[in-house]
């Protein structure tokens, strides 16, 4: 018997004030899975999140989670999930475990099973020594660890998180990758995250990758980054367009240029990086070669630089 997606989603549109926020996006999450929504900043990531926490109704399309429809049932959607804001949602005057004791009430916890569930949270997460510090004097990474036991105490099948690793350092970062990893490996915990950072998105198991609401690209990171086809070359140019011209009529291909970089995708690029300098003299003032990364795929799929976009505020 087959196990059922622990998300649903299919042609999701969402609007804010005419601006399409989430254009027709659909994927289905596999049940232990770590998936994750990668995306810069107005890509549609937070209003996705939104819907599937049941906090915004889509203007269409139809969202399932856990198997129930997060419009027509949300209290059963919210009663079966975890939730991890990007947001703080600690009271930084309490201490570690009375944060978490208020959790627990919320979901119906008391007594000895609260105490237990705490208690496990506590010893998971690392935070058992630090149970009866206020929040406010703890770091970002245990605030964040924190987060996360909260949204883990009542034993959801499902954990949602919006850039978990918002204001971590890169240790805490590494330290809260390895602690979902395990979660997801040794407990089957089904997890979605939402991320504007491509070194969080490459752990993932499966990712979409979102671009002005509309999705973009959807599979593994190893086998989006296998679309490219090679390497990736970058040059720089005093007449970028013009150099891409000829590449073009020279060797084929179809390089493109972004941002005032001609890029383009070649099998054994160090090699070929030798023909096309001697092809034009003078005319590349600078080369980089690199394997594929995530940030490549956005710019094949969408024509622009991931991180520039990701400047834009943008409420999504």
């Amino acid at each position: 018997m087959s196990v059922p997606p622990a998300i649903e989603v299919e042609g999701l549109t969402h609007s804010y004030d005419r601006r399409p926020a989430l254009q027709g996006v659909s994927f289905t999450v596999l049940a232990g899975e770590t998936f994750g929504v990668l995306g810069p900043n107005g890509g549609g990531k937070t209003t996705l999140f939104r819907i599937l926490t049941t906090l915004l109704p889509p203007a269409s399309g139809r969202a399932r989670v856990l198997g129930e429809d997060v419009t027509k049932n949300p209290q059963a959607v919210r009663q079966a999930i975890g939730v991890v804001f990007q947001s703080a949602s600690l009271d930084g005057k309490l201490t570690v475990r009375e944060n978490l004791r208020h959790q627990g009430h919320l979901y119906g916890l008391s007594g000895k099973t609260l105490g237990q569930r705490i208690a496990l949270m506590l010893e998971r997460l690392g935070l058992t020594d630090r149970r009866n510090d206020p929040v406010e004097k703890l770091s970002g990474g245990l605030r964040r660890r924190v987060e996360i036991a909260k949204g883990l105490l009542h034993s959801p099948q499902l954990l949602l998180l919006d850039e978990p690793s918002t204001g971590l350092d890169v240790g805490a970062r590494r330290d809260l990758r390895r602690y979902l990893r395990q979660l997801s490996q040794e407990e089957g915990t089904t997890i979605l995250l939402t991320t504007h950072l491509m070194e969080e998105a490459d752990a993932c198991d499966r990712l979409v990758i979102l671009d002005r609401g509309a999705l973009v690209a959807l599979g593994s990171p190893e086998a989006l980054k296998k679309q490219i086809g090679g390497d990736v070359i970058v040059l720089e140019s005093a007449a970028p367009g013009d150099l891409g011209t000829l590449i073009r009529q020279r060797f084929g291909g179809e390089p493109t240029v972004v941002n005032g970089t001609v890029r383009l995708e070649r099998e054994n690029g160090h090699r070929f990086l030798t023909e096309l300098v001697e092809a034009f003299p003078g005319q590349i003032d600078a080369v980089t070669v690199a394997k594929p990364t995530l940030e490549d795929v956005f710019i094949r799929q969408t024509g622009h630089r991931f991180w520039e976009e990701n400047q834009v505020e943008s409420t999504e």
